[in-house]
């Protein structure tokens, strides 16, 4: 018999950040900052994939607004947007409600449960966003998430032949070029990654065959907490593998409750609720509870295991 990678006793909240944590779009700030019409550069990206279509070029509609803002940097319209800028611009986002104070909520839930404590569960949480990486660093949830899934953004490429070069010039300057990118089916990459650990164990690859008893946070010891139609991917896998969803809205600045509720009627999500994470609000009470189900759900089973293990004879 193998030798078990994990006691599986992790519990993962796996959150998505736009109209999720954050009441609104996460590029706020690079607008105000700029003094760009947000209005504008959104209905300008809603019409790239038919501007583009016309002219014999498919593109990514998910991506298609990082392309869109390294024009508006190109142009002049960001000048100085380098990765540093975008840290600073992240520590203006505003929280949703009761975040992310609830982060650490759950983790101490966890440990005011004896049973709990004796099983070694924990719980990590994860942001996995089609936004801007450096923003979400330097917003307030980088001291509160375990790690980060969302698109980066290089300032100086590589050149050709810069293996035979000396060190060329790091000085920083405005974003050029995507790095890593992630949209909204690579989000199902990201969900496996942590599933197996790849996140904590580099030498693991994500493709790896990997039994599900050897696999580090099961799909069924996971809660993702999303806002749209966007997120139906993962919503699917965790539904059909015993995950916990969980439909989030917001009613300012942008009323999306309409199409969550869409996702319930559906049957794509478990639960919906307002993203307000304050003690005794909806999401913060259904969140509370599939938490402490699933940590029930591991001593019982941790439990069963014990009372499997044959026992030794007795004296006559």
């Amino acid at each position: 018999m193998p030798v078990p990678l994990y006691t599986q006793t992790v519990i993962a909240f796996i959150w998505d950040f736009d109209r999720t944590v954050i009441p609104g779009n996460m590029q706020e700030p690079i607008f105000a900052a700029y003094g760009v019409d947000a209005e504008a550069f959104w209905e300008e990206v809603g019409g790239l994939t038919a501007y583009y279509a016309e002219r014999g070029v498919v593109i990514q509609p998910d991506l298609a607004y990082l392309g869109h803002l390294l024009t508006y940097v190109r142009e002049g319209r960001f000048p100085d947007l380098t990765n540093r800028r975008l840290r600073e611009l992240g520590a203006e986002i505003e929280p949703a409600p009761g975040m992310p104070e609830f982060m650490k909520a759950t983790q101490e839930r966890i440990a005011e449960v004896p049973e709990f404590v004796a099983e070694g569960i924990t719980v990590e949480h994860y942001i996995v966003s089609t936004g801007i990486r450096p923003m979400i660093e330097g917003s307030v949830f980088a001291g509160y998430v375990d790690g980060i899934w969302a698109n980066t953004l290089i300032e100086r490429p590589a050149p050709p032949g810069y293996l035979d070069r000396l060190p060329v010039d790091d000085a920083e300057a405005p974003v050029s070029q995507l790095g890593y990118t992630i949209d909204n089916t690579s989000k199902t990459r990201a969900i496996f990654e942590i599933n197996k650990g790849v996140n904590k164990n580099p030498e693991i690859d994500v493709n790896a065959q990997i039994p599900e008893n050897q696999r580090r946070v099961p799909l069924r010891n996971m809660i993702y907490v999303a806002d749209g139609p966007s997120d139906v991917p993962v919503f699917s896998i965790l539904n059909r593998y015993g995950g916990k969803t969980l439909g989030v809205y917001t009613l300012e600045p942008k009323n999306n409750h309409r199409q969550v509720k869409q996702l319930q009627e559906q049957g794509r999500i478990q639960g919906m609720a307002e993203a307000d994470y304050r003690p005794g609000k909806a999401a913060y009470l259904w969140l509370m509870d599939s938490l402490e189900q699933i940590a029930y759900e591991i001593v019982e089973a941790r439990r069963q295991a014990v009372a499997r293990i044959p026992k030794p004879p007795g004296h006559v």
